[in-house]
């Protein structure tokens, strides 16, 4: 196994150069907050972002999203199921400790601890060994074509405070559970945390002594939480905040006629999809059994829903309708599945009355209305157009602690998840977390209880398999069958909607990831 140094995107190194840098601060606005500072406490894409400017992986993901030495230089494939990382000298923690093979080897297990939601995001992972100070070898099940990949996400953390603070094992923040991690932090990053105030605002300021060369100019990230749309967008024209994320759709023509602010969208991965409950019984429905598990129901929904016009009138043209349950750029993607079954409320209606519903039935609809570009939008528009073919759906939209909390606690019927293959950018991500059957570290994000043995089959076989074409074939066929079960409901991939002040510069990413180590301020 080779690693490369990959350069930084051209846009993030614009105005480097000694004496360059001068004190300033960004003040970032957001749709929510992080969930706290563990970070194997959850599988938040915002809260794992955020953890990447307090705490690093071993290997890291740049701007254009290739794969670099982080906390390790280089690593070596000493046989298929041993894989030997070689530490950095000289990194140390914000607390002063210096990073050793302890706090890798402690990191790594306590990310797939059956407590940790993080788990399935480093599957295979049987041990750590230690070598000696700067050198580990990870021990897996068996071959592991993504262990970069998974890598990618995984944060070190120092093995003596963990002790020392109580905190060795970890925290499920998904279910509510919090520790003293969740309210403190002591990484190796980029920024320190200066102060937290849950829900109002997070503090972190420039780490003196990070191992890297900064390519920021920042001393100071003011994070606030501003849960309006509306509430944010004015305090971006207001020039209260610097840069925010999400920038609402219906609000893009106002930021980009306003002087000293624009948009900044392009394509992104993200695939926002709805999910169902395939159990014996509805959540809430007024009819025996569950009509969802029912294949021709799932087909009529979605039948029932004209995405053509979600796409023009909320998303204003700005997503992309998609068949498939990964975006073109992931592997696993093929043009074939990426067709949608037509709009066509007549089908619906006949598909229900095959089923033996003609006269529809009830059910909860659970999105989020602070987690996905016009997530509550998108929900709304899908009840009414399921009612029109005699569906009786009950949407209920909440923030997304609590709709994710339903969700993966199986308290939803019909419920919205947004997916970017992140960290492993791969069509494994799709497979082994939301298709294969729960087990173990295996569909950790399928709550509704989807299960076919062959793409259980499948997925097992590609977690191993190093033949990138016998591989890809074997994901197109895994995603060929969950996608004739109508295991999930793909809706669209989502645009990149953040807006800025002038002055920021900014690198985007296609994984809609804030990286604030690449930004700087010009004022």
């Amino acid at each position: 196994m080779k690693n490369r140094l990959m350069m930084t995107s051209a846009a993030a190194l614009l105005g480097l150069g000694l004496g360059a840098a001068s004190a300033e601060t960004l003040r970032y606005g957001t749709a929510a907050d992080i969930y706290g500072f563990d970070p194997h406490s959850v599988t938040d894409s915002f809260t794992n972002i955020f953890m990447h400017h307090i705490y690093e992986p071993l290997v890291r993901y740049n701007a254009e999203l290739d794969i670099e030495p982080a906390l390790a230089t280089h690593w070596e494939l000493i046989e298929p199921t041993r894989i030997r990382y070689f530490l950095r000298d000289g990194v140390t923690f914000h607390g002063g400790e210096t990073l050793d093979a302890s706090d890798v080897a402690m990191s790594l297990m306590r990310a797939v601890h059956p407590n940790s939601p993080l788990r399935g995001n480093l599957p295979g992972l049987v041990d750590v060994e230690i070598v000696d100070d700067l050198t580990v070898d990870l021990i897996m099940g068996g071959p592991s074509p993504l262990l970069n990949n998974f890598l990618t996400n995984i944060f070190i953390m120092d093995s003596g405070w963990l002790e020392a603070n109580n905190s060795v094992a970890p925290i499920d923040a998904n279910q509510g559970e919090e520790g003293f991690t969740t309210s403190n932090a002591n990484g190796t990053g980029p920024f320190i945390v200066e102060s937290r105030r849950p829900d109002a605002q997070t503090v972190l300021v420039a780490n003196p002594d990070w191992w890297d060369e900064p390519q920021h100019n920042l001393t100071r990230i003011v994070h606030t939480p501003i849960t309006s749309a509306a509430t944010r967008v004015s305090a971006l024209l207001s020039g209260e905040i610097d840069l925010i994320e999400p920038a609402p759709l219906q609000d893009a023509a106002r930021i980009e006629s306003a002087p000293g602010v624009r948009m900044l969208e392009n394509p992104g991965l993200r695939s926002i999809m709805m999910g169902f409950n395939l159990t014996d019984t509805l959540n809430d429905g007024n009819v025996d059994g569950n009509p969802l598990a029912d294949v021709r129901v799932r087909r009529a929904i979605e039948h029932a829903i004209d995405m053509d016009l979600i796409r023009d009138r909320i998303m204003r043209g700005k997503s992309r309708n998609t068949g498939a349950l990964v975006a073109p750029e992931v592997p696993g993607f093929t043009e074939e599945l990426n067709e949608r079954l037509p709009f066509d409320p007549d089908r619906s209606r006949e598909l229900l009355a095959e089923a033996g519903f003609p006269d529809g039935f009830t059910f909860n609809l659970n999105c989020p209305n602070d987690r996905y570009v016009n997530d509550e939008g998108i929900c709304q528009a899908m009840a009414a157009m399921l009612a029109r073919v005699g569906m009786e759906p009950r949407l209920v939209t909440e923030p997304r602690q609590i709709h994710f909390e339903r969700a993966q606690a199986g308290q939803t019927d019909m419920f919205m998840l947004g997916w970017a293959t992140l960290p492993m950018l791969d069509g494994f991500s799709v497979l082994s977390a939301m298709l294969h059957s729960p087990d173990g570290s295996m569909g950790t994000w399928n709550p509704g209880g989807y299960s076919n043995p062959r793409v259980d089959e499948l997925t097992r076989a590609i977690e191993i398999e190093l033949d990138p074409e016998v591989r890809m074939a074997m994901m197109v066929e895994a995603f060929a069958i969950a996608k004739e079960d109508v295991a999930w409901l793909p809706v669209h991939q989502q645009p990149l909607s953040w807006a800025a002040r002038d002055e920021v510069e900014l690198t985007q990413s296609a994984d809609d990831l804030v990286r604030l180590w690449y930004a700087r301020i010009n004022r």
